[in-house]
Parts: structure tokens; sequence; C-alpha cells
């Protein structure tokens, strides 16, 4: 693409200034090739002409779209140079108040100066498992890049941070570190992650010092290896030091301070413990008042001293070693002061008794004499002899700062060593984080040795920097499969070898300091002999001949030369060193004692190359022997070695770049001085990242990124469904040179400028779309003018017109009204004598109707009376004709009875002497039966028919009686009503004539009394005039008085109701506070519960590992003892846990006893209840075998029922004693074997006797059945053979009574008929109880149908009175009521009839399984013969349904077993999902009713802890799964309201049935379990949010924010670096419809278990706070979402989100109120942010936003158009203005993790508990139903 395409009119470029660097400036016209000048207008509006380069001929750079610049990633700017990445920093940094920019792989960061709240845990919690991309730049994205990228590469990982002295590398290294201590946690208890921030403050006060560029320079270099374990926790970390400035221990330039560590100790030189310390004012000392500013604002030394105390305990610094460290600083201090008087030129001595020395000597534990003399002399040893010389007062001076040098370098490296022995790592090291905390590249006025190391050591950094950098370009190339070319980029190799090569600066520098005379001056020489004009990077200044000049990759430095030699010797003094090796102070000599250890720190911090391992490293002194040598190695040769190791560390990780600028050197906050920050970005590297990313293809963009960008620039028939082809084809039109693009795998690389001429492409495009759609508006608004303007001249001449037609009309009407009066009066007078002459005649036709009417009434009523005597005088003559005639046939009967019996009689005692009389009377016995047999039936079948006759005599008298009656009825009623009619006219007559009198009197009486009132009527109007006067006045005042009280109790009332308001606003507030307080101390106390079992489950697995053959016992017969005990529960339940743990062994066998005692028990039980179904299973034998003797003697009538039956009844007897046997055996067994392991749940024994005890259990149930059965078949067999009438036939009597034997038999016949007459008599009585029954039951009936007709009647009376249209809302009306009592007694009757039905299913299981058993034994037992004599008889045995009372009885040994199939094995997602809701919580409180009926206590209080602790067990269990936790807490909550419920207590009775107050509990207040059940509930509810938070989280910000719900509104920009390499690759795109379906099944789930609506509301509610607070904190964090077009993606999100809550009737429960903070930060990104107008709006609509987060949405707002403004500076310092006195919190992010604290509102259940079925997949069988 050509120049002249890209610089033409209105292009903006960038131009040198000397004072702002670059200045931005405007195309006047299009630049043509090979124009010298460009006219150029600046922003301030001043022409100027800029002249090009003739020899470059080289154009100025370009400025980038408005839309790009404020970019977080710097790689993201089209135009990549000085000018764009100097003026992006700065529009971030000063406009947007943002002090984090990515460039590249690096993090670019500027000290505010100021304190921001952009480092506190919410923060971080927010950064946590994001990817570096997806937030907005800071150091918590860095360190969570790096912390992921280990746990996923399995690599070490290095975070380098740098800059210059107070750029903020030591607090940006400090947030790192407290990153990884918030977000990885410790892995032991030891609290590894404290000890590792603990270590700043001792740091901190050792090393670090007041400059003039900082308050707080760290003056060494540190590199902290924080390690990992497998699970990525903190289990240590180690420091190694670099280069510590001791130097500034005895001197400070001005203005600046010692390390804060002595003035830190002159501040808390008061305290009781530092008076031995002889310290003062910080003025005192030499050492710590040279830079004459020995105060820092804002900071108190006396209180970081405390915190620096406090930081050494928690390392492991005893105090004794505090103390002695204290120590030796005094003495520092104090021999800084030590004074030297000068003897000679030569010599020098210290005077006598010198106070400073002595403290030094004494808080050393030293000789005064010995050191004041080696203070003033050294040592010379020559090759004969030692001598001692003295030395002169300078060289003391110097001695004497070498010494105190030297001791407090030992000292800092002896710290540490301590520090890190303290964060050692207990366990092994898995990985590591490095962070290195060094200094940057610095050049002053003055460079000393000092700069001259520093500087190289940021060479070697730059170095391994650029090849990164280089490695990742190339890396992305080859991912994407695009040519790679070779970049040229600066190696600054050739200077590294300029300093640390042989013959090399520090080579040379050493080899001068082993001369004897090697001077400073003497090895400036030689470096210009060695490099001068040899190497391109040494120069040598023109005036000067004891400096040189290096090229660094960032600018050139001139080195004084003057104290290199000295600096890098190092020199003290050995005979100094000695008399401090020989104190008596302990502390002393270990400072000395290794000093080949504390000499270099490095040797203390191995590293190795292999990932995830760390192979030591040779220290820089492997032999001891060797002392002497090393202790002479120079401080540069060390710093190299300690160098070389710390590459080699970094190049083995993957490291991390934080590049630290410094705004202005004023330390002003928010102030940005460009000539200072291009110098550091000069320095840092920065601008070596963006000409390395410009030198290729910068621009990088996804193909769906560039589809939907550029999707204006295509036409319909380019779109293609093949989005990579259709970017292709677009781009070839767009740029002809291809050379400007390239086409990768996933995404389009382009080069410097094309982003841009692209975005010209479109915004050209977009600008005349906008003419177009302007030009169409015009025309629409003009036309809309014209048409407003028609519009009101039509309505104009509209009006007129109608003004004159209403006239006419007036006229009209009035001409109309006259004839219509007339009308109406003529018609008036005829109707009136119409209805005059009508009203006439009805009168008389009336009187005549009811003349006549009541002549035939007279004569109906003699004609029915007439009647009436007739019918009763002819009843009452057949009833005693029909008398006589019964009493004479009766008679005769009798009589002729008599005397057949007497013959027959006769007959008998003649027959009875003779022997063929019992023949005959035998044979004669069958046929009489047969004939009784007969006549019975032939009497049955009369009687029925008589019965017949009878029902229909009955009904027709009963119809006849009720006509008659109601006949009788209304006569009775109208012959009162007469009655009462006449006396009511007499009692009228008379009290006219008593009115008649009074009148009379009456009216006499008022004539005096009148006149007397024409008297006092001229008296009264007087006095009523002047009362009247006197009223008026009263009346006004008394207005007034009440206008006054009025307005007073108005005043009072408003304030009193303002105030009440306000305090029950605090009081609620007060009371959520306080709940929430609550439910978080709950939350902690569940917390260290967890942790106090799991630790209880560690030491008992510790226990129980070293001793052999321990066998598990099963987890449901395990003591579950709940950590709630009470009062009245202390005794036994504290004593059990420690008999628990003292006696294990006994604890065990009294269990198995105790469980062996409760097993013999129920064989007992069951055997007393076999033992008495026996017994009377044997009286039925008995009686059975009794029947049989008498009737042994007779042939077998019926052979084969009799044969079963004995046969059965045999079968019984051998089950029986069968049964006897097992038991038996099972009783002898456990008798025998009482070992523990026998009896122990599991044994073999112990499952024996479980399944013989079933089927014992079993076997009586159907033991019980046959016997019932059998019952019914003898009833019936008894029945069937008794003979049931005599007969009548002589002769067959006679010869019947021949054939018998004996009188016995005489007597059984007699018996059996005997028998018969009574069963008959019985079955009549029966019957005719049955029948008088139906007759009463008819009877009712017709009773309520007579008055449901009367009542109808009465309607229809009714009804017929109304008009038309009232009758028909009438008669709705009773047919909805009719219709609602039909519908209701039809439910009741269907209600019974459900019950019934089950009660019958219940029933016909039972008798089918009987029946078929008893089929299959008789089958066995009857021969062939048998089952075809057989008559089947369907046997029918009604049982009495049984009245539950709504309890669950269990044996004391099956609770844990109910406890193990109800809670701990319930599956809410198989079995529960079908169950009642609320199942497992009605069935324990059944229990506990049986508990609490039976008064037993301790069953109470056992079954609920282990209920308690059931639940707890699950949800440790399975905590993390909703449906579990969901399950548990609606179960939880409906346990506590049956609780509640049934407590007994009136405010929870009120809602309860009659039924339900009679199942309250009666001998137990339950209400402190009550209590602990809704702690439990508390529990499982923060339990339930932080399972749906842990599932919503993910989805929130995919769904919300980054997905386009409505496609094509949100634009896509340009993507830096850090968006294309993300850490972790999508794992699928959640959608707002995610959230909505996730929402659903919540919701689902919750209903499904019977959750309480009101506890659902809050859980929805809480649910919508963390999809709210997580999206606007994501908002606030993220700068590219902060757009117009994105406010509106979320206003619609958010809409969606309240329509759900609309469609599940949850728009009540407070849900939409807590997105309300989103809401209107969606509604601040659309408002217009221009004017005081929209400030003004803006502070009135944003109310649920705090001013800072306000603050920040709007510094983030970016257009993403351009045809969308930024919003200006002094907006938002207007918006600050205005909300400064709203008091509000200052924290930025809202807190995800808050819990609003919950309520469970009492919600009785209506389910009655007799009612509820236990499915048998619950398995409890063991429980039945009281």
């Amino acid at each position: 693409m050509a120049a002249s395409e890209l610089y033409t009119k209105y292009a903006r470029v960038w131009i040198p200034d000397p004072e702002e660097v670059w200045k931005s400036a405007e195309l006047l016209k299009d630049y043509k090739p090979g124009d010298k000048v460009l006219q150029l207008r600046l922003e301030e509006g001043k022409d100027l002409e800029y002249s090009l380069d003739p020899k470059t001929k080289e154009l100025p750079p370009l400025r980038n779209p408005d839309i790009l610049v404020g970019e977080n990633d710097l790689t993201a700017l089209s135009y990549l140079h000085e000018p764009a990445v100097l003026h992006n920093l700065k529009v971030r940094f000063i406009d947007s108040k943002l002090i984090y920019t990515y460039c590249g792989i690096v993090l670019v960061a500027i000290n505010p100066y100021e304190q921001l709240p952009i480092y506190g845990e919410d923060i971080i919690n927010a950064y946590s498992g994001q990817n570096m991309g997806d937030m907005d730049p800071h150091i918590f994205a860095v360190a969570e890049e790096a912390y992921k990228q280990m746990a996923r590469d399995e690599r070490n990982q290095s975070i380098i941070v740098s800059g210059e002295s107070g750029a903020g590398k030591t607090v940006s290294a400090k947030y790192a570190m407290r990153y990884f201590a918030t977000v990885s946690g410790s892995a032991s208890e030891a609290n590894v992650e404290e000890k590792v921030l603990a270590s700043n403050p001792i740091m901190e006060s050792i090393g670090n010092a007041k400059t003039t560029r900082n308050d707080n320079s760290s003056r060494f270099g540190k590199y902290i290896e924080i390690g990992f374990d497998k699970r990525y926790r903190i289990i240590g970390a180690n420091m190694r030091t670099y280069l510590l400035e001791k130097s500034r221990v005895v001197f400070q330039a001005e203005e600046e301070r010692n390390y804060h560590i002595f003035y830190q100790l002159c501040a808390s030189a008061a305290l009781p413990e530092f008076k031995t310390l002889r310290l003062g004012n910080a003025n005192y000392f030499h050492y710590t008042k040279q830079g004459g500013s020995p105060v820092i604002d804002g900071v108190d030394d006396a209180k970081e001293m405390v915190n620096t105390r406090q930081a050494c305990t928690l390392l492991g610094i005893s105090d004794s070693y505090q103390m002695g460290i204290f120590r030796i600083l005094a003495g520092i201090l104090h021999l800084g002061n030590v004074e030297f008087a000068s003897r000679d030129s030569d010599s020098c001595t210290v005077p006598p008794k010198h106070e400073p020395l002595t403290i030094f000597c004494d808080l050393m534990g030293v000789e005064y004499e010995e050191m004041a003399h080696w203070l003033c002399h050294r040592k010379l040893a020559t090759a004969t002899e030692t001598y001692i010389k003295p030395i002169s007062k300078l060289h003391a001076i110097n001695a004497r700062d070498a010494l105190a040098k030297h001791i407090y370098a030992n000292l800092f490296n002896w710290i540490v060593d301590h520090v890190n022995k303290a964060l050692h790592a207990t366990v092994k090291q898995h990985s590591f984080i490095g962070v290195l905390d060094i200094y940057g590249f610095e050049t002053f006025e003055i460079n000393s040795f000092e700069q001259f190391c520093i500087n190289y050591a940021n060479e070697k950094l730059q170095q391994q920097f650029n090849m990164h950098v280089f490695k990742l370009e190339q890396e992305e190339y080859m991912k994407e499969q695009i040519p790679w070319t070779l970049i040229d980029f600066y190696d600054n190799q050739p200077c590294i070898n300029l300093i640390e090569a042989k013959m090399g600066v520090l080579d040379l520098l050493d080899e001068e300091c082993k001369m004897p005379k090697g001077s400073d001056d003497s090895w400036a020489q030689k470096l210009y002999n060695t490099h001068l004009n040899k190497c391109a990077l040494f120069e040598k200044p023109r005036m000067s001949n004891k400096a040189f000049i290096i090229k660094h990759f960032a600018d050139k430095v001139e080195y004084q030369c003057e104290g290199f030699l000295e600096k890098n010797k190092d020199t003290v003094y050995e005979e100094q060193i000695r008399v401090l090796k020989s104190s008596k102070f302990k502390l002393l000599p270990e400072l000395f004692q290794d000093e080949e250890k504390v000499l270099s720190p490095t040797s203390a911090a191995p590293s190795g190359r292999v990932p995830l391992s760390r192979t030591p490293v040779k220290p820089a002194k492997a032999r001891p022997g060797q002392a002497s040598k090393e202790h002479k190695k120079t401080v540069g040769h060390q710093f190299r070695n300690s160098l070389h190791l710390l590459m080699e560390t970094l190049n083995a990780t993957t490291p991390h770049y934080v590049r630290c600028i410094k705004p202005n050197d004023f330390k002003f906050p928010f102030t940005f001085d460009e000539k200072r920050a291009v110098q550091q970005l000069r320095a840092c590297g920065v601008l070596e990242t963006i000409r390395i990313s410009a030198a290729g293809f910068p621009s990088r963009w996804t193909y769906q990124e560039f589809f939907s960008r550029y999707r204006v620039l295509m036409k319909q028939r380019d779109v293609l469904g093949d989005r990579k082809q259709t970017c292709k084809n677009v781009l070839e039109k767009l740029i002809q040179d291809k050379d400007k693009y390239q086409f990768g795998k996933t995404k389009i690389f382009f080069r410097a400028g094309q982003v841009a001429y692209l975005e010209k492409i479109r915004a050209d495009k977009l600008r005349a779309a906008c003419i177009r759609i302007q030009k169409t508006i015009r025309g629409w608004l003009m036309r809309k003018k014209y048409m407003r303007m028609r519009k009101a001249a039509i309505t104009i001449q509209r009006h007129v017109r109608g003004y004159q037609a209403r006239c006419y009309a007036k006229f009209l009407r009035r001409t109309r009204a006259a004839i219509t009066i007339q009308k109406f009066q003529r018609m008036y007078v005829v109707r009136k004598r119409y209805q005059s002459m009508r009203d006439a005649t009805i009168a008389l036709q009336a009187l005549l109707r009811g003349y006549m009417v009541r002549n035939r009434y007279q004569m109906m009523l003699r004609e029915h009376k007439s009647v009436v005597i007739q019918k009763h005088v002819r009843g009452w003559l057949a009833r005693r004709r029909y008398r006589r005639t019964l009493r004479a046939i009766v008679y005769l009967q009798c009589c002729y009875r008599r005397m057949m019996a007497k013959r027959e009689l006769k007959k008998l005692k003649i027959e009875a002497r003779s022997v063929e009389r019992y023949k005959k009377l035998h044979i004669g016995l069958e046929n009489k039966i047969m004939q009784l047999q007969r006549k019975i039936d032939e009497q049955n079948k009369e009687y029925k028919s008589l019965l017949e006759k009878m029902n229909n005599l009955e009904v027709t008298y009963s119809t006849e009686t009720e006509k008659l009656r109601s006949d009788v009825e209304r006569l009775r009623m109208s012959e009162e009503e007469a009655k009462n009619a006449t006396n009511r006219v007499l009692s009228l007559q008379e009290e006219i004539a008593k009115l008649r009198k009074e009148l009379h009197q009456t009216q006499s009486e008022k004539k005096s009394i009148e006149e007397r009132a024409d008297k006092y009527k001229h008296e009264t109007e007087q006095l009523v005039s002047e009362l009247k006067e006197q009223n008026s006045l009263l009346k006004t005042e008394k207005e007034e008085l009440n206008r006054r009280i009025h307005d007073q109790a108005r005043e009072i009332t408003e304030s009193m109701e303002k105030k009440l308001v306000e305090e029950t606003k605090q009081l609620e507030l007060d009371l959520n506070d306080e709940r929430l307080r609550y439910q978080n101390l709950l939350n902690e106390f569940s917390r260290l519960e967890e942790r106090y079992d799991d630790l209880k489950d560690e030491m008992n697995l510790m226990v129980s590992i070293p001793k052999p053959g321990h066998k598990r016992t099963d987890s449901t017969h395990s003591s579950n003892e709940s950590e709630y005990t009470f009062s009245s529960e202390i005794t036994e339940a504290e004593d059990l846990p420690l008999r628990m743990e003292q006696e294990p062994s006994e604890k065990k066998a009294a269990l198995d006893m105790s469980l062996f005692l409760k097993l013999q028990k129920r064989v007992s039980e069951l055997e007393q209840e076999k033992q008495s179904l026996q017994d009377e299973l044997d009286r039925k034998e008995e009686q059975a075998l009794r029947a049989k003797a008498k009737e042994e003697e007779r042939p077998p009538i019926r052979g084969a029922e009799l044969e079963y039956e004995s046969l059965k009844r045999q079968e019984l007897e051998s089950e029986n004693k069968k049964l006897k046997n097992e038991l038996n055996e099972l009783q002898k067994a456990l008798t025998e074997t009482r070992a523990p392991e026998v009896t122990a749940p599991g044994a073999p024994a112990y499952r024996v006797l479980l399944d013989q005890l079933t089927s014992v259990s079993e076997e009586l149930e159907v033991r019980k059945e046959e016997v019932l059965i059998l019952r019914s078949q003898l009833v019936s067999q008894k029945e069937a053979i008794q003979p049931k009438h005599t007969m009548t036939d002589a002769t067959i009597l006679l010869e019947d009574v021949q054939k018998m034997k004996d009188k016995g038999e005489i007597a059984q016949a007699y018996i059996g008929l005997k028998e018969t007459n009574r069963l008959l008599e019985s079955q009549l009585q029966s019957q005719k109880k049955s029948h008088e029954n139906e007759l009463e039951s008819l009877r009712g009936e017709i009773q309520s149908l007579k008055e449901e007709n009367n009542r109808q009647q009465q309607l229809l009376a009714q009804n017929l009175q109304l008009p038309p249209e009232a009758r028909i809302e009438a008669s709705l009306q009773h047919e909805i009521t009719r219709l609602t009592n039909e519908n209701l007694d039809l439910m009741e009757q269907l209600e019974k009839q459900d019950k019934t039905v089950r009660k019958l299913k219940k029933q016909l299981k039972v008798f089918a399984k009987k029946i078929g058993e008893l089929e299959v034994g008789q089958m066995e037992n009857i021969s062939p013969g048998q089952i075809i004599d057989e008559p089947i008889r369907p046997v029918n045995i009604p049982r009495k349904e049984k009245d539950f009372q709504g309890m669950l009885e269990y044996k004391k040994e099956d609770e844990q077993k109910l406890v193990k199939n109800l809670i701990l094995e319930l599956k809410p997602r198989g079995v529960a999902v079908n169950l009642i809701p609320g199942l497992p919580a009605y069935i324990l409180f059944m229990c506990v009713r049986h508990a609490d009926y039976l008064n037993d206590d301790q069953k109470v209080r056992s079954l609920l802890t282990s209920t308690i602790n059931g639940i707890k067990k699950v949800l440790k269990k399975r905590g993390d799964d909703f449906e579990t936790v969901s399950f548990w807490l609606s179960n939880t909550c409906r346990f506590l309201h049956c609780l509640k419920q049934y407590s007994g207590e009136e405010g929870f009775m009120k809602h309860n049935t009659p039924r339900q107050n009679e199942h309250c509990l009666t001998n137990f207040d339950l209400a402190e379990y009550r209590q602990v059940l809704s702690d439990l509930a508390i529990q499982i509810y923060q339990q339930l949010v932080r399972v749906l938070e842990n599932i919503l989280q993910p989805m929130i910000v995919s769904g919300m924010l980054e997905h386009e719900t409505i496609q094509g509104v949100s634009g896509v920009k340009p993507t830096g670096l850090r968006k294309r390499t993300s850490s972790i690759a999508d794992e699928g795109t959640y959608t707002l419809d995610s959230i909505i379906r996730q929402l659903n099944s919540f919701h689902s789930v919750m209903c499904q278990h019977g959750m309480d609506p009101e506890l659902i509301k809050q859980v929805v509610k809480q649910m919508f706070y963390i999809i709210g607070a997580v999206t606007l904190n994501n908002l606030l964090l993220r700068k590219d979402m902060c757009s117009w077009s994105k406010g509106m993606q979320i206003r619609y999100n958010v809409s969606q989100l309240e329509e759900w809550l609309r469609d599940k009737n949850l728009m009540n429960s407070g849900a939409k109120e807590t997105l309300e903070p989103l809401i209107q930060a969606a509604q601040l990104l659309q408002v217009k942010k221009k004017t005081d107008e929209d400030a003004e709006a803006i502070c009135s609509m944003c109310n649920a936003l705090t001013t800072a987060q306000i603050v920040k949405v709007l510094n983030l707002y970016t257009p993403v158009n351009e045809f969308e403004e930024r919003v200006l500076v002094s907006f938002i310092r207007t918006i600050q203005v205005r909300l400064r006195d709203r008091k509000d919190s200052p924290q930025l992010l809202m807190d995800a993790k808050h819990i609003f604290p919950v309520t469970f509102p009492f919600n009785p259940s209506s389910l009655a508990l007799e009612t509820i079925q236990i499915p048998a997949s619950l398995g409890l069988g063991f429980i039945s139903r009281v």
C-alpha cells in the first residue's frame, strides 16, 4: 500500500518535540511522492511545515485510530512505534487511571504514587482461574498465568520484576507473592503462606531505605522461590539476595536515609527492653543524620518496628535472637559516633574513655583497649616478620566504616539465612515459582561501581528477554504455518563480552586489585589500552582520564573510575574481625564463624535446568580448605558467579516479565513525564518487544473476529458458508499487496498499518451510510413538518365548518323538541284517564273472585273431614273382626296339635319297648333330614314373597301417609293464619280507640303549649342572637386552636412516623447483620467441625495402622454422637466418647453382648407369640376332636372334608413342632457361642439368626391366616351337616326312631335339631335387623328428598318474584352452589372409595397368597376322588381395617439400620424422586412420635442425634452434588416444621386439623433440638449456595458478557498478543440459554424435592446476586466490555432473567433487586455522558452503584466504533464532585461470596400422618405403623 494512500488530508501523524517528546499533528493536504515538506496543523491550532529528512525521506509515524487508543495490549495497536506506545500508556494512566498495560508478554506497571483499591481479596478472587487476556491487565493476571502454567505444563515459572528505583518493583513482587499465598493456600497447618508474606517486612526493614526517588527503595536484589507440592499448594520458600548497598550504612546523600531498621530502633528507644541499647534520636547518630531527612511522611517508624518484630516471631526468630540483632544494630550506630584524634599525619588515637566506643564494646562484648588499639593500628606481614603500623585519621575513619559495613552485611546474610530456614519446605518440593525483584537500568550524573554491576545484570536479563520474545514469535508463526523470515533484533552479547569476557572490564578490575600498588588511574589506563578504538561499545570521555563510557542496550553510561578498586576489594582489617570473633556475645561470633556461607548467599540457593526438579548447584565455595582464598574473592567476581546461577535458574523456567515505570521524579500521583517514561521504556525492553513484533505481522485476527468486524465491507454474494474462504476473498479485493497479510490456520496476520487502513475503509463506508441515513431522516423530518402544517390547516377548516353545522343543528333540535313536548303532554292526559278506569275494574274483579274462592274452599274442607271420619271408623271395624278371627284360629291349632302330640307320645312309648324301633329310627333319620331341608327351603321362599309384599305395602302406605300429612299441615297452617289475622284485627281496633282518646288530650295540651311558646319566643330570639355572636367568636378561636393542634399533631405524627420507619429499618438492618454474623459464625463452626472430624479420622487411622489384625467394623453400627448436647443430655453423652477412647476392646465386647441380649429378647417374644397361637390352635383342635368323638358312631356324611381337615391340622402341628425345634437350635447355638466375633454384625451366626428370625415371623403370619380360614371352614361345615327341620310324617319318624340304637343317638339328634333351630332363628334375626336398617335408611333418604323439594320450591317462588336478569343470575348461582356441593360430596365419596380400594387391595394380596398356599396344600393332600366329590365354596374372611395413629415403631437395635437406609444410602435421583416430598422427614418424625408416646427420652435423643449426624455424613460425602444437598435441605426444613407443627404450642397449632392436634407430642419439649436443626439447615443452605455458585461460576461471564445474545450489535476490536496466547483453550462457550437452562434445572430439582416456596425464593435471590455480582465485577475489570453495545447486550440478558422470574412467579423474591447494580451499570454505559445535566441524571440514576464503581465504569468506557465518543476527564471530575457527599463503601468490587442471611418461615403440612405409606423400595420393613 503506497504512502500516498495513508498520508492523505486529515491524516494524523506524530512529530518529534523537545518538551513532550512527541506531538500530534494533522495533515492539511495530501502527501505526494517527492514532497520535501508536509503541511501540518498541531492540536492547539498552530500551522507548521515539517521538513522531511533529505537522505532517508522518512515520513513521520502515523497515529492510530481513536478506537484503538487506550488498548489493554500495546501489540493490538495498528501502528507499533514509540509515540503510539507512549500515547497509549499516557491515555490509560492519566485519563482512565489504569496503571497496568500489556505489551505482548510484558506487563508494564506505572507507579501511581497513590493507594489504589485494586489489590483486595475480592480482586484476587476475581482474577483467580481467569485467562490472562480475558481480564484487564494486572499483576494478579501475570501471577495467575504463572500459577496456571506451572500446573498445566509442569514446568517451573519465574516472574521477573525490574525497573528504576521508585518504580514499584518491590510492591509488585509483594503483590505477586500475596496472590500465590491467597490462591494456593498452605499444604500444612504451619501457615507457610503467612510466613512467606511475613518475610517482606523483615527484608524491607533491613534492605530498604529512603532515596530521593523512592521512600521505600530496595537497596538489594532478591530472587524468591516459592515451592509447591503436587497439589500446587505452598510448602515453603527460599530467598537469594544480590549486591546489598553496604555503603548506605555509613553514607547517605542529601534527602536520603539509612536502612529503615536504624530509624525504627531509634523510634522505639523508649521501650523498656531497649533501655540497655542506650539509643536516642536519629539525629544523634552520625550514620542516620547525614541525609538530613530522618522522617518519612505518613510512616510511623515505631509502628513499623512492631510489625518487624511480629514478622520475626512468626518466622521463628526467638526474642533472644531478636534482641541480639537489635544489639548489633545499635552497636553499629554507636560505632559510627566513634571519633579519632590526630597525633600526627600518620597516626591517630581514640580519646580516652570515649563513650560511643565504650557503649559499642559493651554491646559487642569485646575489650575496650583492644578494639581502640586496632581501630588506630594495622598489622603488616612480610616474608620475615610482622609489625604493627599506626594509621592516619582518614584511614582510621575508613577502617571504622568498613568494619560497620562488614558487620551489617554479615548480619544481613545471617537474617536471610534464618528466614530461609524458617521458610524451608518440610516435604518434597514438586515445583516452584520464582519472583525476581531486581534493580533496573540506572544512569546518574556520577555513576560508580554499584551502577556498573546493576547495568551489567540488566544486560544479562535483557539478553534473556530478547531471546524469549524472539522464541515466542517464532513459535506463533510456526504454529499458524506462516513462512518464517528471520527478524533482526538487537543482540547485546558484545556488551556482555566487554564486561565479563577474558580481559574484559571485570577481569581487568580483579587483576588490578591483586596488584600491590594498584589504583583506579592505572586500571583506567589499562581499559583504554585494551578496548579503546578496538570495541565499538567502549569510549573515553573527552575531558576526563578517570572515566569510561559503555554503550548499553538502553543508553550510553559514563562511569567514574574513582572508588572502583576499593569497592571491589571490600577490605576489612583482619585484626578487627578477630577481636569481634573473640566476643562474649554469642550471636556476634556466629556471624563470622562460617563466612564462606554468608558471604555469598547464592550458595544456599540451588537451581536446576530440569523442569519440576531442583538439582543442587555447586556453591561458590566447595572446599573448606580454600577459606583464605575464597575470603579474598572480589565483589565483582562474587556478583558475576551469582548472576550466572540466576541466569541458569531463569533459563530453566518459563519467564513472565513485569516492567515497572516511574512516571515522574517528584512522586506526584497520576502525573506523567513523557521524557522520563520514554527513557525507561527504552531501558526496560518494552520498545524492543514492539520492534520485534512490528518487524513481522503484529496485527492478528481470528477469522470469526475479522468477519464480525468487517462484515460491513462485504456484499451479500461475498458471504460464504466457509468463514476462512470469505475472509480470503474480501482481503484480496481490499488489499492488493499480498505481502501485507498472511493466512494462518486460525488467524489472519497483518503487517503494521494494515488494520488502520481497513479501519479507514470501514469508517468511510459507515460514514457514507450515516450520510445516507441522515439524508433519509432529514427528508422524513421535512415531510413530517409539511404533514403537520397540512393537518393543522385541515383542523382549522374542520372546526369552522363544525361551528356552522352546530348552529344549524341547534335550530333543528329546538323545533323538534317543541313538537315532542306537545306529543307527550297529550299522551299524559289520555293515559291518566285510562289508568283510573283500569284500576276500578281490577278492584271489582278481585273482590268477586275472592268471594267465590272462599266458598269453594269451605266446601272442600267439609268433604275432606267427612272422608277422614269414615276411614277411621271402617278401619276400626275391620281390625276388630280380624283379631276375633285370629284368636279363634290359634285356639283351634293349639287344640289340634296337643291331640296329635299325645298320640305321638303314646306311640313312642309303645315302640320304645320294642327292639325294632332303633332300626326304623336309624333308617328314617336320613329321610327326615332331607324332608326338613326341603321344608326349610319352601319356608324361605314363602318368607321372601311375604317380605316383598310387605315392602310394597310399606311403600304405598308411606306415600299415602306423606300426602295426607302434607295436606293436614297445609290446612293447619292456613287455619292458624286465619286465627292470627282475626286476633290482629281486634287488637288494632282497641288500639285505635285508645289513640283517639290520646289525640284529644294532646290537642288540648298543644294549644296551651303554643300559647306559652309564643311568650318565650321573643325572649329566646334575643338570647339566641347574643349566643350566636359569642358562638361565632368561640368558633373562630376553636378553629384556630384546632388548626394549630392539627398542625402540631401532623408534625409530631410525621416526625414519629419517620423516626419509626428509620428505627424499623435500623432494627431490620441490625437483625440482618446479626443473623448474617450468626450464620457466618455457624459456617465457620461447621468448617472447624469438618476439620476436627478430618483430624479425628486421621488420628484414628494413625492409631489403627500399627495394630495388626484390626478389622474395620460396619459403618452402620458405629456410634454417632452429636456435638449438640444440652443440660438434660450431658450425663451419658459426655462420658461415652471418653470410654470409647480409653477402652475400645471393652466397648466392642459390650456392644456385641448388648446386641446378643436384644436378639435373645426378640427370640423369646417370638416364642411367646408362637406359643399363644399354638394354644389357640390346640383349643380349636380339642373342640374339633370332641365334635368328632360325638359323631364317630355315625357313618361319615362328609368324609372327604373331615379327612382334609385332620390332615391340615396334622400339617400345622408338624410345622409348629418344626419351628419350635429351629428356635431351640438357634437359642442353643447362641448360648454355646458367646464370642463377640460370632455375634458381631456380619458374622455367619449373626446372619443365620437374622434369616431365621425373619422366616419365623413370616411363618407365624401365614399360620395366623390359616387358623382364620380353618375356623370359617369349620363353621360352614357345621352348618352343612346339621339337620334343619323336623318331619311331620309319623311313619317315617317312627322308622327312624326304631333304627336308633341307644339314648345317646337320640340326644345327639335332639341337640342337632336345637342347634339348627337356633341357627335359623339367628339368621332370621339378622335378616330382620338388616331389613330394619334398610328401612330406616330409606326413610332418611325420603326425608332428605322432601327437604330438598321444599327448598327447591321456596327458591322457585323467590326466583319468580325477581326480575328476569336477577332471576337468571340467581338460578346460575344456585346451580353453581349445587354443583359445588355435589362435587364436594363426590370428592368425599371418592376419597372413601380410594381408602376402601387400598384396604381391599392389601387384603386381596394377603388372601391371594394364603389361598394359593392353601390350594397347593390341598392339591398335595387330596386324592383325585376327593377332588371330584369336593364342592368348591369361596371363603370370604372380612378383616377390620386398623385405625393408625400416625406413628412408626422400630426397635432400638434397628436405629442404625433406619439411619443407614433412610439417610446414608438414599439416592435422591433414584428412589427419592418418586416419593412423597419430604417423606424421610415424615418417617423420622413419626418414629420420634412413637418414642415420645413411649416416654423414652433415651430413644428420642439417640434418634435425633443419629439423624443429625447421618445428614452431616451424607453432606460431607456427597456435598458437591446439588440434588443431594437440595434434597436434604428440603427434608431438614420439613423435619423442623414437623417438630414445630406438632410441638403443642398454640402459635404452631392454629393451622392444624383436629386430627393433627391429636398427634402432638405429649411428653418432650424439643425446642432445643429445633434450634440444632435450624443451625443444621443454615449449614446445608450455605453448602447449597456454594454448590450452585461453583456450577454457575464458569457460565456467568461467558453467558452474560462475552456471548453475543443479540447478534451483530457488539463490535469486535483488534486483540493483542495476550488474547491470542490465552492460558487455556476454549472448553466450550456458555450462553445465556445455558444459564437459564441451569436455573431451570435448579428450580425443578428444588420443586421436585418439595422445598418450601419461601426458601426457594431465597435460593433464587442468592443465585441472582451471584450472577449480578460476578458479571459486574468482571465488567469493572475488563475495559473491552465497557461500551455502548455491551450495555445493550447486558440489559437484554437481564430482561431474559427477569422473564424467567416472571415465568416462575418469583418476581416478589427480591432477586430482581439484586441485579439493580448490574442494570444501572448497563444503563451507565448507554446514557449520554457530556453535559452537567447528564451528570445529574447519572448521579440520580446510579444509586445502587458506589462512587468508585461509577468512576471506574466511566474511566473504562471504550468506544467500539468511531461514532462513539470517549468520556472526557472533566466530566468524570464533575461526577466525582457531585458524588463527594455520598456515603458508600470505597470497595470497588461486589462481594461475590456474600451469602444473604437465610430464614425458615413456618410452613405447616396438610398431610395426615396416618395416611403415609412406606414404600418397599426404602428397605424399611423392620418398622411398623402404629
